[in-house]
């Protein structure tokens, strides 16, 4: 009983983690690039998802055997840090869950013709219903595998109505006709970065997987979480490159959209509301978990109220929505924070590694170490590049 148990907590974990990243951004990101690449954006997809396994793994791994959330392993590391890293994922949480909660908005008014606005409150109040029920885990853990499931199911199905160049995608993968060094690094960011790194460890934690027991289990949840997003990421691909390929043009205001519609025309249209409506809400549901996570560390009353504070969190990202719309400069900002929040929580974790205080007699192994230090200088120089170029913008 307890295996069945572990493995309906391993597979929330992973679909956690994927749908946390599969959220509104994720299907316009794939969209684009796949328009400025064609096929090779198919070598960036392969070169994201080696990058995105190591950062899991050397994540996932420090989590379960010092037993201790990402900030208590900061603090750990050095005090005050932990505090530090927390206030940072949490306003990136909230300014993201603003655009996953007007996703979702907009997902219900391309299946009902709803406005956005009604759309995204009747969102909120699904995913707070999930945190009213008792056990909140447990139904987080299904609802989260169920929409992954479904969102593969309806781009796969999109995929093979838009009939894409197979043999060119899997050339194109190996030997790409260009690379673009930036679109590694934003499919790198916003597959594990800010609080995606964290939500499928957090998750295990909350659950009772860790130790160094637990070190195969986890190691198998991280992969699974990454394949699931790589997953959805490869098949969208797949079909935007369909499109593309037949010289079709997509509409600039919506390029996702436009593919599910010209592959599949008016069913396609509503397929694509399905499938924004399913990444929105559980980007919205590991947005709000992972993030409170963060906080529960500081304050016993958030600890034991939880479940509550998670709604709180839903609620404003909700108000702000309907009330202000997208704050553009506070996207924008939180865009570039989200590059930082990687290689600074990575750094600190591959510290965690090698400190006995925090890991015991844990051995790293050595490749992740040097897997990790790599993606983290290479974050490091892209995000802060990133943030560079867009701070006149924010003050203008």
């Amino acid at each position: 009983m307890k295996k069945i148990k572990n493995r309906s907590v391993l597979l929330g974990a992973a679909f956690l983690m994927a749908t946390s990243a599969v959220g509104p951004g994720f299907l316009t990101q794939t969209t684009v690039f796949t328009q400025t690449l064609a096929a090779s954006f198919g070598f960036v997809i392969l070169i994201s998802i080696i990058l995105d396994i190591g950062v899991q793994l050397n994540v996932w791994r420090v989590i379960a055997v010092s037993e201790k959330r990402a900030q208590d392993i900061a603090d750990a590391v050095l005090p005050g840090l932990g505090l530090s890293i927390a206030i940072l994922i949490v306003l990136g949480g909230l300014a993201f869950n603003i655009g996953n909660v007007g996703g979702a908005g907009l997902g219900f008014n391309v299946l009902f013709g709803i406005s956005a606005e009604a759309g995204a409150i009747l969102a909120a109040g699904i995913s707070v219903g999930i945190f009213l029920i008792k056990e909140a885990g447990k139904v987080m853990d299904r609802f989260v595998q169920v929409m992954g499931l479904l969102m593969i199911l309806l781009i796969v199905y999109v995929a093979i109505s838009s009939s894409p160049p197979i043999g060119e995608a899997v050339l194109r993968t190996f030997v790409p006709e260009e690379i673009d060094v930036m679109a590694i690094i934003t499919l790198v960011g916003g597959t594990v970065g800010g609080y995606i790194t964290f939500a499928g460890g957090h998750r295990l934690l909350d659950a009772g997987i860790k130790g160094k027991a637990a070190l195969p289990e986890v190691t198998t949840s991280a992969v699974s979480g990454i394949t699931v997003a790589s997953i959805i990421r490869v098949f969208l691909f797949l079909a935007a490159l369909g499109i593309i390929s037949k010289g079709l043009l997509l509409d600039e205001s919506n390029p996702p959209a436009s593919v599910f519609q010209l592959a599949a025309g008016k069913v396609g249209y509503k397929l694509f509301g399905i499938v924004m409506l399913s990444a929105a809400v559980t980007s919205v549901i590991g947005s709000a978990y992972t993030s409170v996570s963060f906080i529960k560390s500081f304050n016993k009353n958030i600890d034991r109220y939880e479940n509550w504070v998670i709604i709180a969190f839903i609620f404003l990202s909700t108000i702000i929505f309907v009330t202000i719309g997208r704050p553009v400069q506070l996207l924008i900002l939180a865009g570039s924070l989200n590059g930082l929040i990687l290689p600074i929580t990575l750094g600190t974790i591959l510290i965690a590694a090698h400190k006995t205080k925090i890991v015991g007699d844990y051995k790293h192994p050595v490749w992740l170490t040097i897997f990790g230090v790599f993606v983290v200088l290479l974050m490091a120089w892209m995000g802060g590049y990133t943030l560079l170029k867009q701070l006149p913008a924010l003050f203008s």
